[in-house]
C-alpha cells in the first residue's frame, strides 16, 4: 500500500506545490491516484494556512476529496492544531463528515483521549511511532494498542545516511510491542528516499508526498504530490518484493 501525504504542516511558504483549498487538495488527490496511491492522508487547513481540526474546515476537504477519488482518505490530529487534548477530542466528535481514518502521535500528551474519541465513531486510527519519541514504549502499554488500523512508523533522521539505521531501530521497537496491527513505514525530507527504498525492500506499506519531501530522489523540486507518487512506483518496481 502506498500512502500519499498531499501537504502536511507546509504552507505555500515553503512551496507553490503545496495544496491548501480544499479544490487544490481535491485536484492533487485526483493525480496522486492516478498516478498510483492507494490512501490518502490530509491535513485540513483554514484560509490562512493552520492546520485545523474544527469541523467548518475538516468536512469541506472531505467532501472534495470524496468526490474526486474513491479511496480511503485519513486526517492528521496532531498537537500543533490543537495543543489540548480534550478541545481536539470535543472537535473530533463534532465532525460532521467522517474520515476512513486518522494519524494520533503517541508520544503527544492526550494521545489516548484523542484516539479513543476517534474509535468511538468508527474512525480507523494510525499510531504516529516517531523515532526519537517515547511513543513506541507509549504505545506497547495502551490498552487501544490492538485496536487501531495500522502504525506509522516515522522516520525523523533527516540525513539520507543514517536515516535507513534509524528506521530499522525503529521498526525494532515497533515490532517488539504485541498490538499484530500491520506497520506503515516513511521518512521526512532527507530521508524519505532511503526510508521508501528500505520499506519496499522489507515489503512493508509506506507514504510518499508533499508532507514528507519536495524533492525528486535525484534531487530535484517535484511539481507535486503525483510526480512523488509517480516517482516511489518506479522505485519500488526496480527492487526485489517492492512491486
Amino acid at each position: 500500500m502506498m500512502q500519499v501525504c498531499l501537504n502536511g504542516a507546509r504552507t505555500a511558504a515553503d512551496s507553490g506545490a503545496v495544496p491548501m483549498s480544499p479544490a487544490a487538495l481535491a485536484d492533487a488527490a485526483r493525480e496522486a491516484v492516478a498516478t498510483g496511491a492507494d490512501d490518502i492522508h490530509v491535513h485540513p487547513k483554514t484560509p490562512c494556512g493552520r492546520d485545523s481540526l474544527s469541523p467548518r474546515v475538516v468536512a469541506p476537504v472531505l467532501e472534495a476529496i470524496r468526490a474526486a477519488v474513491d479511496v480511503t482518505v485519513g486526517v492528521t490530529t496532531g498537537a500543533w492544531a490543537e495543543p489540548e487534548p480534550g478541545v481536539r477530542a470535543k472537535q473530533i466528535r463534532a465532525w460532521p463528515v467522517l474520515p476512513d481514518h486518522a494519524s494520533v502521535n503517541w508520544h503527544e500528551p492526550g494521545a489516548e483521549t484523542v484516539a479513543a474519541a476517534l474509535l468511538e465513531r468508527g474512525i480507523g486510527v494510525e499510531a504516529g511511532i516517531w523515532s526519537g519519541t517515547d511513543g513506541a514504549a507509549r504505545f506497547a502499554r495502551s490498552p487501544l494498542a490492538p485496536g487501531v488500523l495500522r502504525v506509522l512508523a516515522e522516520v525523523m533522521d533527516t540525513d539520507a545516511r543514517s536515516a535507513p539505521a534509524a528506521a530499522r531501530a525503529l521498526l525494532a521497537e515497533v515490532t517488539t510491542a504485541p498490538h499484530g496491527r500491520p506497520v506503515l513505514l516513511h521518512g521526512v525530507d532527507g530521508g524519505a528516499w532511503p526510508v521508501l527504498r528500505l520499506a519496499a525492500e522489507l515489503g512493508l506499506a509506506t507514504r510518499i508526498g508533499i508532507e514528507d519531501t519536495l524533492l525528486l530522489p535525484d534531487g530535484t523540486t517535484a511539481a507535486g504530490n503525483a510526480e512523488l507518487v509517480s516517482a516511489a512506483r518506479a522505485l519500488s518496481a526496480h527492487i526485489p518484493g517492492g512491486g
